[in-house]
């Protein structure tokens, strides 16, 4: 009984929801990035080690984090990200040096990997199976207004304070409080079994063709994520003209465009069977990228970015729901391996940069337009348990 009232009462889901907020602290790297470019006078190079030491743990630890779940469960896992963020946001304000910035960004990197791997499984533990995939674009939704937040609060710091590192403290006191809120909800994990896992036993996971296929979609997804942000920019400049100031509107188009498809998913996945919405959504992207290939206008190419970021919002929680009900006792073991699929869509970048220096940036385009027809012909494999 006490653990029916936990999960049907609404703190429990306040604490996890809380956690999606949490999670999309780690976008803060971006305008971080710039901020601590220009107070130590570091180069380009030097300065994109600091979105580096946040990306690679997703590779190191996602399948570390699922063994750790089996061990001491989801909760205390989900908790111990937490508490990693609360620390790892105060060290910039303690000690500014670029050293510690790195040390921070390296603990941050690594408690988004671990709240990526046991959030969604502990949230999917919460709810009834149908709903898994509304609910986890729900906590995208969440996720992309504290993304949109972050820049938002440095430039907020930086005029109200005089200094964006005040940023920090925000963002450690947040995490502080999601740590206490979730401390004390009582969240059911009894429909998703504790089972003790291994490298091997994860790994293993990629021989049942619906989690490679899962998996890849990830990737895939994940890689024209990251392909868009960077290409976008570059697309107004070669095409339209636009100097580097103005461009970054691309990015901040194809951003916002995530968060309120996010949010219309969550609506329209309570009505759509997942699969059927999966569908439409990314051959509707596709028409949209292969338009927008051979654009030339600014507003149009705008609203075509807008597109392509709106239908291709919901693709990642619905196939990481897809991938959890295939085999539900193995939940600790599929959320890291799908994780781990975020790391690997870092390959796409640099197969864009081999194109544009072979081909040209046009041609680097037709890797993100491939990256969408993989995604649609995977779905294939999807109807034997998408629900």
């Amino acid at each position: 009984m006490d653990n029916d009232n936990a999960k049907s009462g609404w703190t429990p889901k306040v604490a996890v929801f809380f956690g999606f907020f949490i999670m999309g602290f780690v976008d803060v790297v971006g305008i971080a990035t710039n901020y601590v470019k220009n107070d130590f006078n570091l180069s380009s190079t030097l300065a994109n080690t600091i979105p580096m030491m946040v990306f690679l743990w997703f590779a190191v630890f996602s399948i570390p984090t699922g063994i750790l779940m089996g061990q001491i469960g989801k909760k205390k896992t989900v908790l111990l990200s937490l508490v990693i963020t609360t620390i790892a946001m105060i060290i910039p304000f303690i000690s500014y040096t670029f050293p510690m910035v790195l040390s921070a960004f390296a603990l941050l990197g690594i408690s988004n990997t671990i709240l990526q791997v046991s959030l969604n499984p502990l949230v999917a533990a919460m709810f009834k199976k149908e709903k898994i995939a509304s609910v986890l674009t729900a906590g995208q939704f969440i996720k992309a207004i504290s993304s949109l937040l972050g820049p938002v609060i440095a430039g907020v710091a930086a005029n109200c304070f005089s200094d964006w590192k005040v940023t920090f403290v925000i963002f450690s006191v947040t995490s502080l409080l999601s740590v206490l809120l979730l401390l004390f909800s009582r969240t059911g994990e009894q429909e998703f079994e504790n089972r003790q896992s291994s490298f091997k036993s994860v790994l293993t996971l990629l021989k049942d063709k619906y989690i490679l296929y899962c998996f890849l979609c990830i990737l895939f997804i994940v890689g024209l994520d990251v392909g868009i942000n960077t290409s976008a920019p570059e697309l107004l400049i070669k095409r339209m003209g636009l100097e580097l100031s103005r461009a970054g509107l691309g990015s901040s188009i194809y951003f916002a465009a995530k968060t309120i498809g996010a949010f219309a998913g969550t609506l329209l996945l309570l009505k759509f069977p997942p699969l059927y919405f999966l569908r439409y959504s990314l051959i509707f992207a596709i028409i949209a990228f292969v338009v927008l290939m051979f654009v030339q206008n600014l507003w149009f190419s705008l609203i075509l970015i807008f597109i392509i970021g709106f239908t291709c919002a919901n693709v990642f929680p619905i196939v990481f729901s897809f991938a959890l009900q295939k085999n539900r006792q193995r939940s600790n073991e599929i959320s890291s391996l799908m994780i781990m699929g975020v790391s690997g869509g870092a390959v796409i970048l640099p197969v864009q940069g081999l194109m544009i220096d072979n081909f040209g940036f046009s041609a680097s385009l037709s890797v993100l337009l491939f990256c969408l027809i993989i995604n649609l012909l995977l779905t294939n494999i999807f109807k034997e348990n998408a629900q």
